[in-house]
């Protein structure tokens, strides 16, 4: 081992969680997979990632960098004979340099964090696992790794496993002649009890109505070694259904397990047990559910392979189809613009540019909107849209979080879309990657995203699918809410299983769409105030009756002065702010503007005589002071009067850390952590901006004690606590944060509820596993 003292990169080890397909340059295609499938909702076991920096690191701090790369150049053009001498020496040059000291450091640290669990260590070399070539099985993985000193010498033989003569003489074949170089995967072991491949279309055939399953007993290495025959099973497709319409029993002689001491063990299976079937016919179909999920991610055909472990079904790896396709498989495409993914899904359309709400009739259904922003106004555009790409925006921007509402893929922060896009042209936007690329490159993809619940709520004329999620039948004590603002939605997601209430409906979508994009305080100004507490009671009747008798938190209305600037007349109601993000908005405007906080109350009031199930959230209380006058407007209203009611706050402002006690013992019921805001504030970066994007982020340590502090004075104070920010969606391993903080109810977009359910149970469990070993431990 090399004692070499180089402070490693800040880099060297990644957490798989914060790696995306874009990254594929630095960790590897297997490694870049991994991460995009975690951050979609996937379930993926946890696990970080040496990028092939820190392999270069390694080699030029023992100082044989510069002497592999040339040793490589002499082995791609050796002759046969000579190729495996010459490999094998490099390959023991790079064990020779080992691994630094302070890289050690942060891969012992990394390993501890996942709990110091057993762990497969597998190769993720770049140029791995692509469209155009795979390396799979060429170099080095190892499985139930136990230990930290095993952990470094087997990231030391993936790292030498670069130089295996095969490895080099399929570089030399495919006409590779960079610097070879090699990330290191690192994940928690699945202890699989079944295990297998599955393809999106079959690779005999290259049909791509099938879903080819392959199954045998234990580890999935006997699967892709070929050291057993695998069941066979044959699924159909049919738009969104899944049908089995063949299986082939395999011979399962033997088992790969963990054994006892956690390393791998080979067990004989008896002939009555190998030549039963390895999968059930709803588990055949469980496994092509999720393979599909994973085509429709990516938008291409895929081969994934997957492990069982008695309770779930786990995604290990996921690469695309290498062989090919009938009917032709997506092509790539020229990437026209890059931005910021907003919504998942791929979709294909004429280019519509608009400048301005007004211009929305335009729009014909199926174009792609393309527009600097959008705001509340644009909504009636937005539902003829088939995909949205802006100039400017973050990831909690409208138009990003109408998009989601609206199932459609979305790309914002481009800067420059409606200057490089033109009418009429034709181009394929893909949410999950940020890319707009120039074509139809959608062929035998999914409109929407994961999971296939969702695309059939998302896509019209899309029958829902007939395979049962997980989520129908685990119970969890930890609530699962959604957010919503749109009552065309309400019905739909209020049928799907794992539901438990609306936590947050915004009210600024709802309001601005029932009053027909005119600014509210115009419509007040028009002396129109019943035509205002008709439609929004008529809206908010549709949402509340639908998730009855579950609840459902009503966000009043936070207008913020940039958006709502651009709604009918709000040129003579809003200032103009150089800031608005942190200006004239939330309860502070209810004091000075009380004429429409209280139609808004009426409004409510009228609504909870049929729907009891609705209460009411003030947003962005800077102040106690402010907090009572609201309360004050809210207990002289008619809601105020009713029974039942529960007055919420939603927990966004830094100093609702310091003075949430005070907010409760004014009467609030309930409180709400909005981590979008909070985030912003405690970091101080504009969540909206695309130039600070890698700035923002939900997970920082400020953050998650904030979050941390306010769930915990919620449970001294015997109130109830939720979040609605995005970042259980974009970050399943976040829940498990909430899960261990005491949270009462997650609420998030309807297309993650399945990722965000599977999530919560995983914490559930380890939170009761960790106080059952506590326990035990103080027995002894």
């Amino acid at each position: 081992m090399s004692t070499t003292t180089e402070r490693p990169t800040a880099s060297a080890v990644r957490p798989l969680s914060d790696v995306r397909a874009g990254d594929a340059e630095q960790v590897g295609g297997k490694a870049a997979h991994l991460g995009e499938l975690i951050a979609a909702g996937f379930p993926v076991p946890d696990g970080f990632v040496l990028p092939a920096e820190a392999y270069r690191a390694a080699m030029d701090a023992a100082g044989v960098r510069a002497s592999l790369s040339a040793g490589h150049d002499d082995a791609r053009s050796a002759s046969p004979a000579r190729l495996p001498d010459l490999c094998e020496a490099l390959a023991g040059r790079v064990r020779a340099a080992g691994m630094p000291a302070a890289l050690e450091e942060h891969v012992r640290a990394a390993w501890r964090r996942l709990g110091a669990p057993v762990v497969a260590v597998r190769s993720s070399a770049v140029g791995e696992d692509g469209a155009q070539a795979s390396f799979a099985g060429m170099n080095a993985s190892f499985t139930n790794v136990r230990d930290a000193d095993e952990l470094v010498a087997r990231i030391v033989d993936c790292w030498a496993s670069l130089f295996g003569a095969r490895v080099v003489a399929y570089r030399a074949a495919r006409g590779y002649t960079a610097e070879p170089a090699i990330a290191v995967v690192v994940q928690a072991m699945v202890p699989a009890q079944r295990a297998g491949v599955a393809f999106t279309a079959d690779p005999r055939t290259g049909e791509r109505g099938t879903v080819l399953v392959e199954a045998a007993l234990g580890q999935g290495e006997v699967v892709v070694s070929g050291a057993v025959e695998p069941d066979t099973y044959e699924v159909a497709v049919d738009g969104s259904r899944l049908r089995l319409r063949s299986v082939q029993i395999g011979e399962q002689t033997h088992e790969v397990v963990r054994g006892p001491d956690g390393a791998d063990l080979t067990l004989p299976v008896d002939p009555e047990r190998g030549g039963a079937p390895v999968l059930a016919p709803d588990e055949i179909v469980e496994v092509a559910a999720l393979a599909r999920r994973v085509e429709a991610h990516y938008g291409t055909p895929q081969d994934v392979e997957w492990a069982h472990d008695g309770e779930r079904l786990w995604l290990v790896q996921a690469r695309p189809i290498t062989t090919g396709i009938d009917g032709g498989r997506p092509s790539r495409g020229a990437v026209l613009l890059r931005g910021l993914p907003a919504t998942p899904g791929r979709v294909a359309g004429a280019v519509r540019v608009l400048h301005a709400p007004e211009e929305g009739a335009a729009l014909q259904p199926g174009e792609v909107l393309v527009a600097p922003l959008t705001n509340p106004d644009w909504l009636p555009a937005l539902r003829r849209a088939a995909a949205v790409v802006t100039d400017t925006g973050g990831a909690t921007c409208h138009a990003a979080i109408a998009a989601r509402e609206l199932g459609l893929p979305c790309v914002v922060g481009t800067r420059r879309a409606t200057a490089a896009l033109a009418d009429g042209q034709v181009v394929t936007v893909d949410g999950s990657t940020g890319e707009v690329l120039d074509g139809d490159h959608t062929a035998g993809t999914a409109v929407a995203t994961v999971p296939p619940a969702e695309v059939a709520l998302r896509t019209p004329g899309l029958p829902a699918p007939t395979t049962v999620t997980a989520s129908e039948a685990e119970p969890l004590a930890t609530e699962v809410h959604v957010n919503l603002a749109l009552p065309e939605a309400a019905e739909r997601v209020a049928a799907r299983p794992g539901v438990d209430g609306v936590g947050l409906l915004r009210a600024e979508f709802l309001l601005t769409a029932a009053l027909g994009g005119v600014h509210p305080r115009e419509v007040v100004a028009r002396g129109e105030q019943e035509r205002f507490v008709d439609r929004v009671a008529a809206s908010v009747t549709t949402i509340a009756t639908a998730f009855a008798p579950r609840p459902v938190i009503y966000r009043t209305t936070d207008l913020r002065s940039n958006e709502f600037r651009g709604l009918t007349g709000g040129e003579h109601h809003e200032p103009v702010e150089s800031n608005p993000m942190i200006g004239y908005r939330g309860a502070y405007r209810y004091l000075r503007e009380p004429e429409v906080f209280g139609l808004e109350l009426r409004a409510l009031a009228r609504v909870r005589e049929q729907a009891p199930n609705l209460h009411v959230m003030l947003p962005f209380v800077r102040t106690r002071w402010e907090l009572e006058a609201c309360l004050e407007l809210v207990d002289a209203s008619p809601l105020g009067r009713q029974r039942g009611l529960q007055r919420w706050l939603t927990a966004e402002v830094p100093s609702v850390v310091f003075r949430l006690p005070e907010y409760i013992a004014c009467g609030i019921d309930g409180v709400s952590i909005g981590s979008n805001d909070l985030t912003q504030l405690v970091l101080g970066v504009d969540r909206d901006s695309e130039r600070c994007a890698e700035v923002y982020d939900e997970g920082d340590a400020a953050v998650v004690d904030a979050i941390e502090r306010i769930i915990a004075t919620a449970r001294r104070r015997g109130v109830p606590s939720s979040l609605c920010g995005q970042a259980p969606t974009r970050r399943p391993e976040f829940t498990e944060v909430l899960v261990r903080a005491g949270i009462d109810a997650v609420s998030v977009d309807p297309h993650a509820v399945d990722a965000v359910r599977a999530a919560i149970g995983r914490a559930e469990r380890r939170v009761l596993l960790d106080a059952a070993r506590g326990r035990a431990r103080s027995d002894r």
